[in-house]
């Protein structure tokens, strides 16, 4: 398995296209790193590139970028609403797939020691990699910001990690660091003031405001016995906000990074920047997301606003993400692209692997129908599987829904939710099938030319036709549960769905015996007999139950048809 992690540096230039296009130009020069992001910013003037790949390759192409940055941009004439403190002004390291923090660590200080000595920039080390408390924050590490780094470095407290401690008046510093998944989000509001919106920031910010004595806007400010400032903190913990105006759209935001979103997500920073907007009398009219969001963050904000609304939370994938774009503004200011947005999108498409549950409807049939033997019947099978998963989940969403049973909506969505989980795991399986079926023709495809090739090659057809056996019984199981969901909507679900609950249950057996006949062929060619009797055997209870299971669902749907007749 790859080791994946993601890059996420902020280049001080969002307003030149072409030094934008070099820098990232950089980026794609290196061979296994995706670009997935370029996010730049006309009034921030600044610009938020992500990439991803496996570590040796990400730190290259980051440091091939920050190099061009430096190149080609001139701190000494740089404007922007965002603080910044270098040409590559922040470079942080996030683990993805396979790698712990602790070697995204190591990774994210050998770039920064690389930029220093061979860029000759200053390079603090922030977050995880941090070599002292202190420098953990960002913000301390970028306070004074550009101007004030010359007097930074004078004292012995605030020396760079690696590079010179004379200013790089060109290229200025860079923050290097390791850090867990962090969202950039910025909430619009219906104000052109700055004041007002730094005012809601505070409010919500985990730091919060400087505390004063009587009057909270103009009293003396509050140390503590050491001489610090003592803060008044805010609501939602792991976020940073500020407020600002951002000219191009003329209207203030709070810009917040959500550094923790297991601890504060996206839609609870959102409903509590509401909240206090409207304390002050100020409404919220969208939201921007910079840069790329994990799926779960969008699909978890759509439940979350659709149990708001006591609505059916068992909707697919595309729906939540839908009402998590409407509910939140995402679209405010300007398109709002899930397959440009969502970082397993992104990855997805960059990969360009085209997959069998991708084809509309009539392709699936006409590649099913062509001389190509896969798709074949397990993925047919799966299929199968899938539709009848998916009638009882409608059935569910629909007696949600039904006028009258407003105090059972809860119940129903439950079991909906429970239909969109199983309907996604038998999609899956479709092309799993086939993946399977691959494996095993790949294994025939190994050279046999000496007797230890001959023996490698038996132990991968082997290994193949045994995971090729797994895959349709994992299809029998997963139809077999949805018989549970499926039976529960034929006995409590809206009366005038039940036929689909009925046609939902032949699908299901459909399923169990589709994939069951590609389990005993596939068990013949096994030279493991005690291990394919015993996928058999398993198959054959499977079968079993949900051929009784089948029988029982449709004697009810059947009952409760003659009733309305």
């Amino acid at each position: 398995m790859k080791r994946l992690i993601e890059c996420v540096p902020n280049f001080s230039e969002g307003r030149d296209m072409h030094i934008i296009k070099q820098i990232t130009d950089q980026i794609e020069s290196v061979e296994g790193v995706s670009l997935l992001d370029v996010d730049p910013g006309a009034a921030t003037n600044r610009t938020v590139v992500t990439m991803v790949g496996e570590p040796e390759l990400v730190i290259e192409a980051a440091f091939l970028a920050v190099k061009k940055a430096s190149e080609l941009i001139d701190m000494r004439k740089h404007k922007g609403e965002h603080p910044r403190m270098g040409a590559t002004d922040v470079c942080p390291l996030i683990p993805v797939a396979n790698i712990s923090m602790e070697e995204t660590v190591e990774y994210a200080r050998k770039l920064a020691e690389r930029i220093g000595n061979e860029l000759n920039i200053s390079v603090y080390c922030y977050e995880n990699a941090a070599f002292k408390p202190e420098r953990a924050n960002l913000a301390n590490c970028r306070a004074g910001e550009y101007e004030g780094l010359a007097e930074k470095f004078t004292r012995a407290e605030w020396k760079p990690d690696f590079g010179p401690d004379k200013l790089n008046e060109k290229a200025g510093a860079t923050a290097v660091g390791a850090r867990d998944f962090l969202v950039a989000f910025n909430v619009n509001l219906n104000t052109t003031s700055t004041r007002r919106a730094n005012a809601i920031a505070f409010d919500v910010r985990e730091r919060g405001r400087v505390k004063r004595e009587g009057n909270p806007i103009t009293g003396k400010i509050v140390k503590d016995e050491k001489g610090n400032q003592v803060y008044i903190p805010g609501s939602l913990k792991a976020v940073k906000a500020i407020g600002w105006f951002i000219e191009e759209y003329g209207v203030a935001q709070i810009s917040m990074n959500l550094t923790n979103i297991g601890i504060t997500p996206v839609h609870i920073a959102f409903d509590e920047v509401c909240r206090k907007a409207e304390a002050r009398g100020i409404r919220v009219t969208g939201s921007e997301l910079v840069g790329l969001i994990p799926l779960k963050a969008l699909t978890d904000a759509g439940k979350y606003f659709l149990e708001k609304q006591q609505r059916s939370l068992g909707v697919d994938e595309a729906e939540l993400i839908k009402i998590a774009v409407k509910s939140m503004g995402l679209d405010e200011l300007k398109p709002f692209d899930p397959h440009e947005k969502i970082i397993e999108y992104k990855l997805a498409a960059d990969a360009g692997h085209k997959k069998l549950i991708d084809f509309t409807v009539a392709g699936f049939a006409h590649e099913t129908a062509s001389e190509s033997p896969a798709p074949g019947g397990g993925s047919v099978s799966a299929y199968l599987g899938a539709l009848g998963a998916s009638l009882a989940t409608m059935v569910a969403n629909l007696s949600s829904h039904k006028r009258g049973w407003d105090d059972r909506w809860k119940f129903f969505s439950d079991w909906a939710e429970k239909g969109q989980k199983l309907k996604d795991q038998l999609l899956f399986m479709v092309d799993e099938d086939t993946n399977a079926f691959n494996r095993i023709m790949d294994a025939f495809g190994l050279p046999k030319k000496s007797e230890a090739d001959k023996q490698a090659r038996k132990e991968a057809i082997e290994a193949a036709s045994k995971y090729a056996i797994e895959v349709p019984l994992k299809v029998m199981e997963l139809s077999l549960s949805s018989m549970e969901l499926i039976e529960a909507m034929a006995e409590m679900g809206n009366p005038n769905s039940v036929s689909d609950a009925g046609v939902g249950a032949i699908c299901a057996r459909a399923a169990v015996n589709g994939a069951f006949l590609n389990v005993k062929i596939n068990a013949a060619g096994i030279d493991d007999r005690s291990f394919a009797d015993q996928m058999v055997q398993k198959g054959a209870q499977v079968m079993q139950q949900a051929t009784e299971a089948e029988r029982r669902i449709l004697e009810k749907v059947e009952a409760i048809i003659q009733k309305q007749a």
